[in-house]
């Protein structure tokens, strides 16, 4: 069997896949971003990025997934096991310090049950 990098195993790319996310999936609005969770039962959670053309030019589209790539990257050892995220960007989330992106973002997940903080010290 081939081993698949923890990158490729991270992002939802299958039409299949996110239509059933959007179909099914429990949904959060913020101010910045928009975000599905659903289980899918696999043994690792996997996100995906959703931006139309009515978020406006390719240059800022591609812009905005390169943005939230990152973010997921940054805490996929913190993602808790099973789920399928989806994630729908709002152009707000360009026009913000990275820092506070962040914030958001994990602020979210952690809500959602998603994300598991390591930073918590059990007695």
């Amino acid at each position: 069997m081939a081993h698949l990098s923890t990158s490729r195993l991270l992002f939802l790319r299958q039409s299949a896949d996110i239509d059933r996310v959007k179909k099914l999936g429990r949904r959060c609005q913020t101010s910045l971003f928009t975000m599905l969770t659903y289980p899918s039962g696999l043994p690792y959670t996997r996100v995906g990025i959703v931006v139309g053309k009515r978020f406006g030019l390719a240059v800022k589209r591609n812009r905005v997934k390169r943005v939230f790539r990152e973010l997921a990257r940054q805490c996929c050892g913190e993602l808790v096991e099973g789920r399928d995220v989806l994630f729908f960007p709002r152009r707000e989330s360009l026009n913000i310090r990275h820092a506070l992106l962040r914030t958001a973002w994990e602020k979210t997940l952690e809500q959602e049950g998603v994300l598991r903080r390591t930073d918590v010290v059990s007695g």
